[in-house]
């Protein structure tokens, strides 16, 4: 024993084998490293990041980054409903940043960039990550840019490298070029509109992310693209009716296929004059066959259905959808009312939601003028002017001031309105102050600054019942779900604005021709898939 020991002393004392020891030291930290418990539950090192809003060309509203709801860090996960803390588990996460903002103009090329950059300096901080959740809309229209989604994640491409998996998930209105594609190694949309299921394809995006960094299969080895010449508006093409319902219905079945990952179909978002809006069909997955057919399977089926889309709701003008809702008060059997869209100004599709074009038509409508004629709620016109004065009155004042036309006057000017305050609420996030003014038989939402109505909690926060309301008219295209629950009939009334369901009557200098339905008689386009590389 002296004499082994005396041998390791030497040899260690005078170095002779330090590239032994050494090697020796090595290779046991190697095996102490792969058997170690912690080696085997080590989470993957995952990224939250995106800017979404949907925003139109054709409104002459400009957004900033005071419209955009921005968050950083954990606050993040209050945008997720599913990231509860078995959730949060299954990742080391690290988000920086996301901002949404309500639909509205286009961004300023300034306010992109301020934000553009502050994404990519919190993103460098979280560096380096397995996996990144690129959380869009994908119908962002900029100052002087084509395609602001492909510039940001080509950008985020930049910081978090190739080998960085990518998830994108999107809303189906959004738009899917093909620089998009290229720096997705995963991507995935809504399969509902209304989107009932936005949260569920969150979830799924993220999940797919997870699976492939767990597994070690990484990144797809093939990712389908086809564009399809349809620019169609989501009025157009519901999911609740058909063919919407059975085109989308065929998603998870191709999703399913053995070999692939996940398939999408985008309507794309026809209030955007670019080259990338139109529809598109992705699929991605590792068996090349199944992945190609299914993407031309979906592509092939939404061609052959293109004539069948139509409006999810009977369409007319205002003068005729006051007409009906005339005819269904007389014959009205229940307590439920009847609800007109006022489409062309649609906050929610990126109107400005400050044209008065309907309001005034409503104002002047003698049916309206006594306060015991039929009872309607509009909802809703921003007037900072008339709220101002609204919040030096007190609830049964006639008070007076004007109401919209202040960043769309088009169509019609401001209008100085007249009437009783009947309730005032402060502290909406969107709004900050709501007012609601009674002229004649109809009650008028003014807000401090524009809000999208739909909920029902929207109304009866202001102490208005739309569940007993004789006619609803809200600036909205198809009704979301607790709108549309409530219903006794609907009719979708075809007013201007910055999303004007005529999509004739607006003026494409730059979407690619031909495009369905403005070119009727095209020829059939090429739907082969187009493989996008992989980028590793």
């Amino acid at each position: 024993m002296n004499k082994i020991y005396e041998f390791f002393k030497i040899k260690f004392c005078y170095r002779t084998y330090w590239k032994q020891w050494l090697t020796l030291i090595s290779i046991g930290f190697i095996i102490l490293t792969i058997f170690s418990p912690n080696s085997k539950t080590k989470k993957p090192r995952i990224g939250i990041a995106g800017l979404g809003i949907e925003s139109s060309t054709f409104s002459p509203a400009k957004t900033t980054e005071k419209e955009f709801t921005i968050k950083y860090g954990d606050t993040i996960f209050s945008n997720y409903s599913f990231f509860n803390d078995e959730y949060k588990n299954k990742a080391d996460w690290h988000p920086s940043m996301t901002g949404r903002a309500i639909p509205g103009g286009v961004v300023t090329k300034n306010a992109y960039e301020l934000m553009v950059n502050d994404l990519i300096d919190r993103t460098k901080e979280t560096l380096p990550l397995d996996g990144l959740f690129f959380d869009i809309h994908g119908a962002m229209n900029v100052e002087g840019m084509i395609d602001p989604e492909g510039d940001l994640i080509e950008r985020i491409r930049e910081v978090v490298g190739n080998k960085t998996i990518i998830s994108t998930s999107m809303d189906l209105h959004g738009n899917v070029s093909e620089k998009l594609a290229l720096y997705s190694d995963l991507i995935t949309c809504y399969r509902m509109a209304p989107h009932e299921d936005a949260m569920e394809s969150k979830q799924r995006a993220l999940d797919n992310l997870i699976d492939r960094i767990d597994s070690g299969k990484g990144k797809p080895k093939y990712k389908a693209w086809i564009p399809i010449p349809i620019l169609l508006p989501g009025e157009q093409t519901s999911t609740r009716v058909e063919p919407g319902k059975s085109l989308y219905a065929g998603v998870s079945e191709i999703a399913n296929r053995s070999g692939i990952i996940d398939a999408a179909i985008w309507v794309g978002y026809a209030w955007g004059d670019a080259p990338r809006n139109h529809a598109v069909v992705m699929v991605v997955g590792d068996n090349k066959k199944n992945v190609t057919e299914g993407a031309e399977e979906l592509a092939n089926n939404f061609w052959d259905v293109r004539n069948e889309f139509d409006f999810v709701a009977p369409t007319t003008t205002l003068k005729e959808s006051l007409a009906k809702s005339y005819e269904y008060l007389k014959n009205k059997t229940d307590d439920k009312p009847f609800i007109i869209s006022d489409m062309g100004d649609n906050p929610t599709a990126g109107g400005a939601g400050d044209v008065t074009w309907t309001l005034k038509k409503l104002l002047s409508n003698p049916k309206f003028k006594s306060k015991n004629g039929p009872e309607l709620i509009y909802a809703s016109i921003p007037g900072p002017n008339l709220i101002q004065n609204a919040m030096n009155s007190k609830l049964g004042d006639n008070i007076e001031g004007f109401v919209g036309a202040i960043v769309d006057d088009r169509y019609s000017s401001p209008i100085k309105l007249k009437g009783k305050l009947i309730s005032l609420k402060t502290g909406d996030y969107h709004a900050e102050v709501e007012a609601v003014v009674q002229v004649g038989s109809i009650k008028i939402i003014v807000t401090k600054n524009r809000k999208p109505y739909h909920y029902t909690s929207d109304f009866t926060d202001l102490n208005l019942d739309p569940f007993t309301t004789d006619i609803l008219v809200v600036k909205i295209g198809y009704l979301v779900p607790e709108l549309y629950d409530i219903r006794g009939d609907w009719i979708m009334a075809l007013t201007p604005g910055g999303v004007d369901q005529d999509l004739y009557r607006l003026d494409y200098k730059n979407i690619k021709r031909p495009m369905y339905p403005f070119d009727k008689n095209m020829p059939a386009p090429n739907l082969n898939s187009r493989l996008i590389p992989v980028i590793d």
